[in-house]
């Protein structure tokens, strides 16, 4: 029970350093370094991906084998050309009907 109430106390407590640090940076005219930095590093730990979760427990992740197989399948395969599509044609070849 000690572990959530201490993380809801530090989240707290953070947040409002970070408001203080904000509202003294918009309000005070000689707010300085020190809000600027509470402010941005608050800011930059929003950007922070916090539901991620392992490749390996992802729900409908592939399996990295899988992409090495597939990778190394498509190599053999490609002994002809990349692609079916039709070539270029070129511009003195006669294809304008003009």
């Amino acid at each position: 029970m000690a572990r959530p109430i201490a993380r809801w106390g530090a989240a707290l407590g953070l947040g409002a350093l970070w408001w203080w640090a904000v509202l003294r940076l918009a309000l005070v005219p000689g707010a300085g370094a020190l809000e600027a930095g509470v402010v941005a590093g608050g800011w930059g730990l929003s950007l922070l991906p916090v539901h991620c979760v392992p490749k390996s427990h992802a729900v409908g992740a592939v399996d990295p084998r899988r992409w090495a197989w597939a990778w190394r399948a498509g190599r053999v395969r490609r002994l002809g050309p990349a692609t079916k599509a039709s070539p270029h044609h070129r511009s003195d070849a006669g294809s304008a009907p003009w």
